[in-house]
């Protein structure tokens, strides 16, 4: 695959949609991806043709997290945003369904219309009590604006299907028993290993999903890295017939390019704000000219912050890194790795990249600041890749997904690329790297598949690379089980 073939992949996965050029028919799976974010709230809808097991995104609605109502009643507070933001159950619910509402209405789509609803979230939780408050806010922002329950489980057998999905389900020969495209979710006693697994395992399933739109296989062995505002993502083996899941990611990823605003303007808190007016895709804005004396500030600042940044395999005995609490003995009874991108000690030196930020804000302007953002994201991109070489899991023939915005927009694409080519971490990247888009929602959609078992034989997502459907496999499996 061609440097060439590869980005008008990407572009391909990240344009927009025109309703008028939708075309949903009886074949037709149409998901609503619900996210509670960090630093956004969103409902992307897709659409897989069942008949070849290609998803479009065909309606994105976005909100700032930090616009949810504030609290009436702190004692209700169970949970806060890497930026700050309060969060009760009721508030967050209201946004989750003003945001699944707009998303709707602008495509002119109702939930009937709607097969499956998945949520997920990518904020920081310090216990798992937290977390369950936050799915459970997204499941009352689901129900209010009219989803079913039904909706957000799993079918448990054909009967119950929508008469025009039954055709298209194998429920009758497979049950959905934890595994998402094809892989394991990582084993372990207690809470789990990181927080944030299911964002890391719909990311695995979405850049799989991803890759088909540029002809790419990028079925198991593979990586995929979620560059959001947090870092998340996983690694898995070839084992058959399902992989296992031999690495986790956690950290901050996007978050250090939004400490580089925080002194800039008191009411936005994220470099999203700043770049993204109006939801515009930061892919569209122009190329930026700097004087050589701007540049050099810009390169003075990179090497300065990335002093802070630590990306590494995530040392026996830590309880914490960055803004994740992680269990390392359940990755050791699961013998699974940790990655992860921490700045200073769990966040510590953040005030010092604000200052860098500000300083680079008013020789250069916002557009200096995003150039810096580029430069720095890329490297911390270039930094996981190599240490995920050097600890001996990164093979010739492993392909990686980068999703997220922190890894997807601007230059970072070409940097990465760039990078990774001038170090020789990998020979030909342009060959080995997918970048995808709305790599959660095109998780979700898959998800959505494997808990009803619509699965397509002919363009399977599960399995080993260039091999057939496990189907059956899974079938010889769970009847001896």
């Amino acid at each position: 695959m061609s440097a060439e073939h590869e980005f008008a992949g990407s572009r391909f996965l990240g344009k927009k949609f025109n309703m008028n050029r939708l075309n949903i028919t009886d074949s037709s799976f149409i998901v609503a991806s619900v996210e509670a974010g960090n630093t956004t709230t969103k409902c992307i809808l897709t659409s897989t043709d069942l008949k070849t097991g290609i998803t479009e995104v065909i309606g994105k609605h976005v909100r700032l997290t930090r616009e949810i109502q504030k609290p009436t009643n702190e004692s209700n507070v169970f949970g806060k945003t890497l930026g700050g933001t309060a969060l009760t159950k009721e508030t967050l619910a209201e946004l989750v369904r003003d945001t699944i509402r707009q998303s709707l209405f602008e495509k002119n789509l109702t939930v009937d219309d709607v097969h499956f609803v998945v949520r997920s979230t990518g904020v920081t939780t310090a216990s798992g009590e937290q977390l369950e408050m936050i799915i459970l806010a997204l499941a009352e922002g689901c129900l209010m604006v009219g989803f079913p329950p039904r909706k957000m489980t799993g079918y448990l057998s054909l009967d119950n299907l929508p008469d025009k999905l039954k055709s298209y389900s194998y429920l009758d020969n497979v049950y959905f028993d934890g595994a998402v495209a094809g892989v394991r979710p990582p084993a372990g006693p207690g809470e789990g290993i990181v927080s944030n697994e299911m964002e890391g395992e719909l990311a695995l399933a979405g850049v799989k999903e991803a890759g088909k739109h540029s002809g790419t296989d990028l079925r198991n062995p593979c990586i995929a890295i979620d560059m959001g505002t947090t870092l998340s993502g996983r690694i898995a083996d070839g084992s058959r017939p399902y992989a296992k899941t031999i690495a986790n990611f956690c950290g901050y990823a996007g978050a250090v390019a939004d400490a580089l605003v925080q002194n800039i303007d008191s009411n936005k808190k994220s470099i999203y704000e700043f770049i993204l007016p109006n939801n515009e895709s930061e892919n569209e804005r122009g190329e930026y000219v700097f004087s050589e004396s701007i540049l050099k500030e810009i390169e003075s600042a990179k090497i300065e912050i990335m002093k802070s940044v630590h990306v590494t395999r995530v040392p026996d005995g830590r309880d914490c890194f960055g803004p994740f609490p992680v269990n390392m003995a359940a990755a050791k009874e699961a013998d699974l790795i940790l990655f992860g991108c921490d700045v200073g000690e769990n966040g510590s030196d953040f005030e010092k990249i604000s200052v860098i930020g500000n300083q680079i804000y008013e020789i250069g302007g916002i557009n200096a600041v995003s150039f810096l953002a580029d430069e720095m994201m890329s490297e911390i991109a270039v930094l996981l890749i190599e240490c995920i070489r050097n600890e001996g899991l990164l093979v010739e023939e492993d392909l990686i997904g980068i999703t997220g915005r922190a890894g997807t927009t601007g230059r970072k694409k070409e940097l990465i690329l760039q990078k990774l080519k001038e170090r020789n971490i990998i020979t030909a990247p342009e060959t080995k790297l997918i970048f995808a888009e709305d790599g959660l929602a095109r998780g979700a959609a898959v998800m959505a598949r494997c808990m009803n078992s619509l699965g397509c034989p002919s363009n399977p997502i599960g399995g080993r690379r260039g091999g057939k459907c496990i189907m059956k496999e899974r079938h010889e499996l769970q009847n001896m089980k």
